[in-house]
């Protein structure tokens, strides 16, 4: 088919292609991410920052405990030069006993001028573990127009500012703090290759990274430029000519200017990255930062230990939530309202089957659900590994089917409806979200379901109600069934014989005028155990009318007769009868 949208209106003039790299050679694509990154929760510098009401220092410390508790070994816990409260901050949790796990790294961000460095390092006094990260921009564009300085100046500063850095640490830290340095080219994304590389050599030459002394070097994409598969390229082409690789951890910061960061993290570990930072559900300057949440969750997906514990997802989102004063989206990947959420007929089927399916399976091994693969149709993941129960998998709105309410009703109710009666009841179901729009709870489904085939038994309504029944089989193995009932309003006794007791019992109805032939009879167990109950359904051929009836008893035979009574009367109240 042609093409036939039209040229656009936009100034597509104002904008230049973004340069690709020249590495023909690259191996990236043929690799695979089979450990997880180191991680580093930039939550409270880059998120912070990028906040309209900044955290109080409560809400950090909240942020923080959380961090430590879902495992992050490094955090980004502020910008102590930039004033007072991240200062005080930064103190207290290093001065509160037990606040920094002993395995747990701090870092804090600091620019490239001596008294904001001095301030910096400062902070740290006391800390077990700690990290000073300096930056600078290292682009073309803030060449000229920030800094208005040529590369050997911006290099300069780089070079300055890291020396610094070492001085004031060997002069106001101890013995007892383990000292460590990163360095970010900022706006890598936009600096040229061969410039980014010559200064991070000349700040390797500065602080002389060796056995026992890592140097972090970060290779922002402050601004998100390009395509994933370019920035890999830049990841690989960097890792290939740094020299003193095997002391240099290599580190991705994402932004999500284009929507891609995730992308372009994970293909960065790809093309060599050792690290991410990021935030937890992508919070950060504009777009945000590349989501922590998803990229680990990306890594449990495909059977990866992330090393983070996102087993209780609703308890981070509603952290974060309370810090960040933001909601997260609904669409939110792995943590959103509905992302585990299937209103259409077509999923909502498939996803049954494919729970019907892992059951047998887990079944016919001998083993848990929990313990053979998971593969549900439109669930990537099991909503119980995050926290999740099932009850919000399957939501029933007029684009919904016959699949999704039948998985309501079995997992809510241990009800598990033979086919062609789950077609008979959706058709009710369809006609109240037609008639009243929006979506149909659980609690809706269930009501209209007892409604239409289990009446109270304190309100009930119909012909019959069943009290007792009993059943006697001859040599012949003919059944003589006689059942107390009320009928009509008027107690009696319906007597009737046949092969087994559904059928003496419709030739007891044949005595009060009720013509019932049987169509299909399917029945199981509700639960294990001695006062388990059975449900019963029945589908029969009554006055011309094809309909189902639920029973549902400790007494499978009591069960049956209830079924049969459950047709009958939706049977009458079909034709208008008195009820």
């Amino acid at each position: 088919m042609a093409n036939r949208q039209q040229p656009s209106s936009m100034p597509i003039h104002k904008y230049g292609r973004y340069e690709q790299v020249d590495i023909p050679d690259r191996t990236w694509p043929q690799k695979r991410v089979t450990t997880a990154p180191r991680w580093l929760s930039t939550d409270l510098r880059d998120g912070n920052q990028a906040l309209i009401d900044p955290m109080s220092p409560e809400r950090k410390r909240r942020m923080f405990d959380q961090l430590v508790k879902m495992g992050y070994k490094e955090i980004e816990v502020g910008f102590p030069a930039s004033g007072q409260t991240d200062f005080d901050f930064v103190r207290s949790i290093i001065e509160d006993p037990g606040a920094i796990p002993d395995d747990v790294t701090i870092s804090v961000l600091t620019q490239a001028r001596e008294d904001l460095i001095e301030r910096t390092v400062e902070s740290l006094k006391g800390a077990k573990r700690a990290t000073v990260h300096l930056y600078n921009a290292t682009a073309p564009v803030f060449r000229r127009v920030v800094f208005r300085g040529s590369r050997d100046d911006i290099k300069q500063i780089a070079v300055d500012g890291t020396r610094l850095v070492v001085e004031y640490a060997e002069k106001l830290l101890g013995p007892e703090t383990e000292f460590g340095y990163q360095y970010s080219p900022e706006i890598f994304t936009d600096t040229e290759l061969d410039f980014a590389l010559e200064v991070c050599e000349a700040v390797m030459d500065v602080y002389q990274p060796g056995p026992g002394r890592e140097i972090i070097l970060n290779l922002p994409a402050t601004v998100e430029r390009s395509t994933p598969s370019t920035h890999a390229d830049r990841f690989e082409w960097m890792g290939r000519n740094l020299s003193r690789r095997e002391y240099v951890c290599l580190s991705v910061h994402p932004h999500n200017d284009r929507g891609t960061a995730v992308a372009a993290a994970e293909l960065a570990l790809m093309a060599g990255a050792d690290r991410i930072e990021g935030c937890l559900f992508g919070q950060g300057e504009r777009t945000g930062n590349v989501d922590l949440v998803t990229l680990g969750m990306n890594l449990f997906s495909q059977g990866v230990d992330p090393q983070i514990d996102f087993s209780d997802i609703d308890e981070i989102r509603r952290t974060w939530e309370y810090c960040n004063q933001m909601e997260v989206h609904p669409r939110h990947p792995y943590v959103g309202d509905l992302v585990y959420t299937s209103f259409s007929g077509s999923h909502q089927d498939a996803i049954k089957k494919g729970f019907d399916a892992m059951e047998a399976d887990a079944a016919a091994k001998g083993v848990t659900v929990d313990d053979i693969e998971w593969a549900v149709p439109y669930l990537p993941i099991d909503p119980k590994d995050v926290g999740r129960s099932y009850e919000a998998v399957i939501r029933v709105n007029s684009q919904s089917g016959k699949g999704g309410i039948a998985y309501v009703l079995k997992n809510d109710h241990k009800l598990d409806l033979p086919r062609r009666m789950q077609i008979e009841f959706s058709k009710l179901i369809q006609a109240k979200t037609d008639a009243e729009g929006g979506e149909v709870t659980g609690g809706d489904i269930w009501a209209v379901f007892q409604d239409e085939y289990l009446p109270n038994p304190q309100n009930p309504w119909g012909r019959i109600q069943v009290k007792n029944g009993q059943s006697t089989t001859d040599t012949d193995g003919v059944d003589t069934l006689k059942v107390e009932a009320t009928v009509d309003g008027v107690d009696t006794v319906l007597s009737g014989t046949g092969n087994g007791p559904i059928s003496a019992f419709f030739d007891a109805l044949q005595s009060i005028g009720i013509d019932v032939r049987l169509l299909d009879y399917q029945e199981h167990t509700m639960s294990e155990g001695a006062s388990a109950q059975a449900a019963s359904y029945i589908e029969c051929a009554i006055d011309g009318k094809v309909l189902w009836g639920i029973g549902i008893d400790a007494n499978t035979t009591r069960a049956s007769l209830k079924a049969v009574v459950s047709a009958v009367n939706r049977a009458g109240r079909s034709a208008g009868e008195p009820q």
